[in-house]
């Protein structure tokens, strides 16, 4: 059969790299891709949310199956585009239709679910230029520190926790009144701060059966030790050592039955990838936030561990069928560390030029911000590459991963050197 899979990073790599080892899969296409795609599938310059050109090259190729990678496209409405239209409706679509979508579209959308399905979630009220005067009223009820959501889509940096109440009350009038994010903060969020360690969980649907994947756990904040902006993921691991078979147990039966329970009660129609971002609070895990695709760079960790011929898996989902599928886990650890542009999540340079990619032997480079140039691999995003390594332990598999950095070059290159200390 033929694949398109949408999407440029380094989560659409990866995908790639485990749907092109499957022998059902004829021809794979990405639309746009990176360096990366262009090694096991054909790369095509169309951007994820321009439906008509998705069209065309799905019909031109004959595409059987498209795999949604990033979540503009999920809130846009793809799912929907397809089902909508005479020519496309047979073609199978991994990823929510738009009203599933609302649940990463929308901060508030979400936070609505998780209370009217009882799964434990922080406090929460959320507010609009408008009612600024009780955001501020609000903030001053919480301790800190407090948080700050964007309701729409910001590219996750649309998050953020401060320490100073006035500091607080200064960045919601940013985010409301001078809209800081644009579109995504005509209303905002403010939460309850959950004190804990934080880690991702993903579940797949076919909209009435499910199956867990991996824990992973990523690390968001561009400095070591956990500190300044926040990025998009500077590394992950997987599986996370403090998640017990009890913990995991709690994860199941109060968080995730509820979750594909809501699908179904709320009627949102839901055929693919669930993250929820959980927090450990104590020994009982709630939830931060959902997200309606895979994470990036978690599914640089969880899909390597997984044993299945992953279209099967992609097929199950689109048929209805997934339970009857048994998810084959590999046994190892895995970690990835994202190299990065120097000055990453700020302003930073594209095109420079990367190399030492093909000496990398021992772990596998998963292309993120980096397209082909004239037979060149360079940058062009403000997270270049992922390097993802196995280990018995994850300390080995981190080990391995910075062994295999120190191959890499590129203008400015940066990396935490401390992923996987807090465990």
């Amino acid at each position: 059969m033929n694949i398109l899979i949408l999407g440029s990073g380094g989560r659409e790599h990866t995908f790639a790299w485990k749907i092109a080892q499957s022998p059902k899969c004829e021809k794979l296409f990405v639309a746009p891709g990176n360096s990366g795609t262009a090694q096991v599938a054909t790369n095509i310059n169309i951007g994820v949310t321009d439906f008509p050109a998705i069209k065309e090259l799905v019909l031109n190729n004959h595409i059987d199956l498209v795999v949604v990678g990033p979540e503009d496209p999920l809130v846009q409405g793809v799912h929907d585009y397809f089902l909508n239209d005479e020519a496309l409706k047979h073609i199978s679509v991994i990823g929510p239709q738009k009203k599933a979508a609302e649940l990463e579209g929308s901060k508030e959308f979400a936070k609505e679910f998780l209370y009217r399905h009882n799964i434990p979630t922080a406090a929460y009220e959320s507010f609009t230029k408008k009612t600024v005067e009780k955001g501020y009223a609000f903030l001053e009820t919480l301790n800190a520190p407090y948080v700050l959501k964007a309701d729409g889509l910001a590219a996750g940096k649309g998050v953020v926790i401060l320490n100073d109440l006035n500091e607080a009350k200064a960045e919601l009038k940013s985010m409301l009144v001078d809209a800081k994010f644009g579109e995504a903060s005509t209303k905002v969020v403010i939460e309850e701060f959950l004190d804990g360690i934080e880690l991702s969980c993903f579940v797949l649907t076919d909209g009435e059966h499910y199956k867990i994947l991996p824990t992973a756990k990523d690390y968001k904040r561009i400095g070591e030790g956990d500190t300044g902006l926040n990025t998009g993921g500077m590394g992950a691991v997987s599986p996370v050592p403090f998640a017990t078979d009890e913990f995991l147990n709690k994860i199941e039966e109060r968080i995730v039955k509820p979750t594909i329970q809501g699908f179904k009660k709320d009627n949102l129609p839901y055929v693919g990838f669930v993250f929820i971002g959980l927090i450990k609070v104590g020994n009982d895990p709630k939830v931060i936030e959902y997200n309606v695709r895979m994470g990036d760079p978690e599914t640089e960790v969880v899909l390597p561990r997984l044993k299945n011929d992953f279209v099967e898996i992609l097929l199950a989902m689109a048929n209805g069928t997934l339970d009857k599928i048994d998810i084959e886990i590999d046994e190892r650890a895995a970690t990835t560390i994202m190299t990065v542009s120097g000055g990453y999540p700020e302003a930073y340079e594209k095109g420079k030029e990367i190399t030492g990619v093909n000496d990398i032997k021992d772990s596998i480079a998963f292309h993120a911000g980096a397209q082909l140039k004239d037979e060149k691999i360079v940058t062009s995003g403000g997270r270049v590459m992922a390097i993802t390594s196995y280990g018995n332990t994850y300390q080995e598999a981190i080990k391995k991963s910075y062994q295999s950095i120190e191959k890499l070059h590129f203008d400015k290159m940066y990396y935490r050197k401390d992923i996987g200390f807090d465990l």
